[in-house]
């Protein structure tokens, strides 16, 4: 199943990101095919400001604690996380 997770940096927080970026990227390359796609957001400054992971999970609850494993998340970058089952309806490359 797939699961969305949307996340919002916390205001002022963009050094924390730069700082945590290369264990960030370290971990969302560790988790090879369960993660789909991703990247950050961006403000109308062109700057990051929160991030979108595309994650394959078992349940919601396994989405969550993924998500709760990211370097961004444990370095407190975040002022909000929502994870959603989502559905890839349309150019999916899985689809048959």
């Amino acid at each position: 199943m797939l699961y969305a997770v949307l996340c919002t940096d916390k205001p002022d927080h963009l050094q924390t990101r730069m700082d945590t970026r290369p264990e960030h990227l370290a971990f969302l390359n560790s988790l090879g095919e369960k993660l789909k796609f991703a990247g950050p957001f961006l403000g109308a400054d062109e700057k990051p400001n929160g991030s979108l992971l595309m994650l394959e999970a078992e349940s919601l609850e396994a989405a969550k604690a993924l998500a709760g494993e990211d370097p961004y998340a444990k370095a407190g970058l975040f002022e909000t996380v929502e994870v959603k089952r989502w559905n890839w309806s349309v150019k999916n490359p899985d689809a048959a």
